[in-house]
């Protein structure tokens, strides 16, 4: 295993740190780029998909964990990607499954139990099954964790009208800003009905829809909905489904008339490399996932495929390898400086790496 050193040397080589300047929240320097689409077409942001736990195939952290957080803020990336569920008392904790048996050392449903109960479950290192001494998180203490170094994006596990209480929040912390909510959207009676939901939610916030290319192929539609919602990303998924060639062109939903309406729009697109357990690999990206990306050895098929089609988001399980990899290829613009608290979660990272359980 490599010294504690090394590991934040690496981080720091990650982060590109030049000097010890304070910048400000790194948070508002990812912000710009988020907001300003067409002026940052050759830069890829990199989204770390339930807290980013991995690395070359191995789990480091627990998923949607404070570690996993603080471990992403240390490399690099623009964004986490984490899932939001509620309590038996309806506190909004953060947990992907709707039970506990999988991530925790605890058994049933997470609806059952309230806060206080949910405490007590530890959090576990998936494929090595070792407990963690965290316990189950609340959303407000990794908003906490992530305020002014890295933007959030919410996965709602509950109901649309749920964003509400989630964005009340973020605003609640003067967070706003550095949250991003998303809806998957099809057809214009369903964009009625979430435009409606984000009209009680209020202003201050990011919107990103999300689309498929099961029910979306119309462009017209795409841009229509990005203009509705003034979003600054467009979530697009190409479903693998039984196919057994790669996808050679991304879909309908990469077509040089979506890349054109996101240049109109101004907003980015984003596509899903992570793989989705029991599914194929690239089961949300025509076949072009991390499983091809890092454990085959292919990058260039993956990030650089995705890239060349137009992706400016790519929400990933290995983001170290996809930031790795598109900075070498000239898909990164550096961050000037960066904020001193931002550094500090690289020796946050390294210190907890050393400090989790190896059995």
């Amino acid at each position: 295993m490599r010294t504690v050193l090394a590991a934040t040397t690496s981080l720091l080589l990650a982060l590109g740190i030049a000097s010890a300047s304070h910048a400000g929240p790194r948070s508002e320097q990812i912000l710009e780029r988020f907001e300003n689409a067409n002026q940052w077409r050759d830069h890829v942001m990199v989204v770390a998909h339930r807290g980013g736990g991995l690395e070359a195939g191995k789990t480091l952290y627990p998923e949607n964990s404070i570690a996993s957080l603080r471990g992403v803020i240390a490399l690099g990336a623009e964004m986490v990607e984490i899932d939001i569920r509620r309590s038996k008392d309806g506190e909004l904790i953060v947990m992907h499954d709707s039970w506990l048996d999988r991530t925790t050392d605890c058994k049933g449903e997470v609806i059952a139990r309230t806060l206080d109960e949910l405490r007590h479950c530890r959090l576990v290192v998936e494929g090595t099954g070792a407990v963690t001494g965290e316990p189950v998180p609340t959303l407000r203490e990794m908003l906490e964790a992530a305020k002014g170094k890295i933007l959030v994006n919410l996965d709602n596990k509950l109901e649309t009208a749920d964003l509400v209480d989630m964005v009340a929040l973020a605003r609640e912390m003067g967070m706003e800003e550095q949250v991003v909510v998303k809806a998957n959207l099809w057809n214009a009676e369903r964009v009625a009905a979430v435009k409606a939901t984000m009209a009680r939610v209020g202003q201050g916030f990011q919107f990103m829809p999300i689309m498929a290319d099961d029910a979306v192929r119309d462009p017209a539609f795409v841009a229509a909905a990005g203009k509705a919602f003034a979003a600054d990303a467009v979530e697009m998924i190409t479903w693998r489904g039984n196919a057994e060639k790669m996808t050679e062109t991304g879909g309908p939903l990469f077509t040089a008339k979506v890349r054109a309406a996101s240049i109109r729009g101004n907003w980015h697109i984003w596509v899903d490399t992570h793989a989705i357990v029991n599914k194929p690999g690239g089961f949300l990206s025509g076949g072009r996932g991390d499983e091809l990306a890092v454990a085959a050895g292919f990058p260039n098929e993956v990030f650089g495929f995705w890239a060349e089609r137009g992706a400016t988001m790519i929400q990933t399980d290995e983001p170290k390898a996809a930031i790795n990899w598109l900075a070498a290829n000239g898909y990164r613009v550096p961050y000037a400086e960066i904020d001193e608290s931002v550094a500090s979660a690289v020796g946050h990272a390294a210190s907890e790496l050393r400090e989790l359980p190896t059995n």
